[in-house]
């Protein structure tokens, strides 16, 4: 084995401050956050407003002032808060767009009609606050990825022959090599070359282990590094690596508009008829115009809805820290309305790598000789199956005798000496031409990938690989139907059918489609969706039309940036754990988002029903609605922390 190069003492080397990345977009793009001019306007109306309730309450109730001083403040704010908001409203009704937040318009109007400025000034105080309470929400339920951005490291320390340079992050190329300090956060993705030591991945995969690194350990943007310097060949640039696919999904999600939002939007305009209906009842039968607008003030729901989305931004940043990648927010509702289930097979309901399954041992040899053997010659071997003996041999602890006289001429097997003993691994073909001795023992040929073992010139054993099914693979697919309300589940395959059949028994699914090219996968996945809702879970580029036809598209692995295009979900580490873990936060996401909505518009209707019959004031129904809005809100923000029980496999 070839000694890799001393690292250079670090001792001495100084760290280039690091300033923290901006959040400014790329040039040409925009991250789409709530607009500031916005923000700052309402968050002035409401700290304005609050003052001034403040100050007409200390000077009506304290100083005992006329009513003409201690209304003043309310008309201010009237006049400076009222004014505009009523103009934002005159704009969305031009528009077309009856929200419930109408309620409030006409709420403010009346009881400026009527005489109740407090009232007014109180729904003011509502609706600005209800806007500045959307974007403190979003900001709060999205903190992870302004988190997570605002942590971006700007240096690398790259290593030029003997020298370290501190270069800028953007300017990393595949292949560099890195020196990552103790304690320094990871530019980019890469493999550790030199270095033994742990990193710190839970702030991207809500793990909260310490992972230990060594050579050929691979290492993700963004994780800490512990007490030793590591060096690392760069496997992605900075533009490919973790910190800029969560980048990537924050800036998606905010400026995308999910359907469950839409469905608020339904909610509302039914709602706001009703309340209209209610009040102007209420004022026919009392006379009293004074219920009319009590009711109005009650049924005002302006941030009430905005529970919806803030249980999707939520949601999708509990998935960030899950390690997956939301990049469609609308598969958050529709998944739970899946129930078709269809996999690829290779590298999603396999590992994508031979296993050793079987050892079929000759008379005269025993299964540990055969594997010590045959594990010492493999270490010398680059063959894709060398792998799978050598871990076979570990997962034994067989301890590996030195083996000399190693050989692999291209096409002709591998040879050896090991003890003292020849040893050759080669193909079925090349074994029964050179007539080696025990050659008529040789097993029929089955599936999957074989090699022969010959040892002291006499066939010892067949060594029998497949891509072996992952160890969650058969109790997630048998839990698909209880627990998810899937009705079919099938694999659709490139592979042989012979391979696709082995595999569908070890995981317990039945129906299968074998042999298929990525035209023929298209076809099966919209013949399915159109008979009902489908989810595709795939990793490999074949994938991604089958994906994108599919009602959700889930690719799981980082082994594709055409099927992670594809898909409205992408799950960064390879396991079927995640895929249960965003089922079941998409489930819970959607109770409570429609827990906050409905929850909080069943009590305002209870208190509308209070105000008709005279037994709630304009401004004690201001004061309750605002106390209603603000429940459902902090509701929402549920979803953006993780459950008890977040998958059950």
């Amino acid at each position: 084995m070839t000694k890799l190069p001393e690292h250079p003492p670090v001792s001495g080397q100084k760290n280039v401050a690091r300033p923290e990345l901006s959040l400014a977009p790329p040039a040409g793009r925009s991250w789409n956050f709530p607009s500031g001019f916005w923000q700052r306007k309402t968050t002035v109306i409401a700290v304005f407003s609050g003052l001034a309730i403040l100050a007409h309450l200390l000077l009506r109730f304290g100083a005992h002032t006329s009513s003409s001083t201690y209304n003043a403040s309310l008309f201010a704010t009237l006049i400076l808060g009222g004014l505009p908001l009523l103009y934002d409203l005159l704009l969305k009704l031009m528009k077309r767009d009856f929200g419930s937040d109408l309620l409030g318009g006409i709420s403010i109007i009346t009881s400026v009609l009527l005489g109740e400025y407090l009232a007014g000034s109180i729904i003011v105080l509502m609706l600005s606050g209800g806007a500045a309470l959307e974007s403190y929400a979003l900001r709060s339920a999205s903190s992870v990825l302004a988190a997570l951005a605002k942590r971006m490291p700007s240096i690398a320390h790259r290593k030029e022959e003997s020298q370290i340079v501190d270069v800028a992050q953007q300017e990393v190329a595949l292949g560099d090599t890195l020196v990552i300090y103790p304690h320094d956060i990871c530019p980019v993705d890469g493999v550790v070359i030199e270095g033994h030591g742990v990193m710190d991945e839970s702030y991207l995969t809500g793990e909260p282990f310490q992972i230990t690194k060594t050579c050929g350990s691979t290492v993700i943007s963004g994780a800490i590094n512990g007490e030793s310097a590591l060096t690392i060949r760069t496997t992605k640039r900075a533009a490919d690596s973790r910190y800029a696919k969560i980048m990537e999904v924050m800036r998606e999600s905010e400026a995308t508009r999910p359907q469950l939002r839409r469905l608020g939007d339904k909610l509302g305009a039914i709602y706001t008829p009703v309340a209209l209906t209610v009040a102007l009842a209420a004022w026919a039968i009392s006379g009293e115009a004074i219920r009319f607008l009590a009711v109005l003030v009650i049924a005002t729901p302006c941030p009430l809805l905005i529970a919806i989305p803030v249980a999707i931004i939520g949601s999708i940043s509990l998935c960030a820290r899950r390690a997956i990648i939301v990049k469609s927010p609308a598969v958050l509702e529709q998944i739970a309305e899946c129930r078709t289930a269809i996999f690829d097979k290779t590298g999603t309901l396999t590992y994508g790598e031979p296993k050793l399954t079987e050892q079929l041992i000759a008379p005269g040899f025993t299964q540990k000789e055969v594997l010590t053997l045959v594990a010492s010659l493999e270490r010398y071997s680059k063959h894709p199956l060398a792998r799978a003996i050598l871990a076979a041999a570990s997962a034994e602890g067989i301890a590996l005798p030195e083996a000399t006289g190693v050989s692999e001429p291209p096409g002709h097997g591998l040879t050896g000496t090991v003890s003292g003993r020849q040893v050759q691994v080669t193909g079925r073909s090349k074994l029964i031409a050179q007539q080696i001795a025990g050659d008529d023992q040789l097993p029929p040929v089955t599936g999957g990938l074989e090699c022969m073992v010959a040892i002291d010139g006499r066939y010892a054993a067949a060594l029998h690989f497949r891509d072996a099914p992952r160890a969650e693979s058969h109790s997630f697919v048998s839990h698909l139907g209880p627990k998810h309300d899937f009705e079919r589940v099938m694999i659709l395959s490139g592979d042989r059918e012979s391979e696709v059949r082995y595999l569908a028994e070890q995981v317990g699914i039945t129906e299968i489609h074998a042999q298929k090219n990525p035209e023929e996968k298209l076809a099966i996945v919209r013949k399915e969706t159109a008979a009902a809702k489908t989810l595709y879970v795939g990793d490999g580029i074949n994938d991604a039309p089958a994906m994108m036809a599919a009602t959700v598209g889930m690719a799981i692995g980082q082994n594709s940036d055409v099927t992670a295009e594809a898909a409205g979900v992408v799950v960064m580490d390879n396991s079927l754990e995640k895929v249960d873990e965003f089922m079941h936060i998409s489930r819970r996401m959607r109770v409570i988002a429609l827990q906050s909505a409905l929850g909080g518009m069943a009590v305002s209707i209870i208190g509308m029903v209070f105000a008709a019959t005279g037994h709630l004031s304009p401004v004690s129904g201001a004061i309750a609605q605002e106390v209603i809005d603000v429940l459902a809100v902090l509701n929402a923000l549920r979803a953006a922390f993780p459950p008890r029980v977040i998958h059950d496999l």
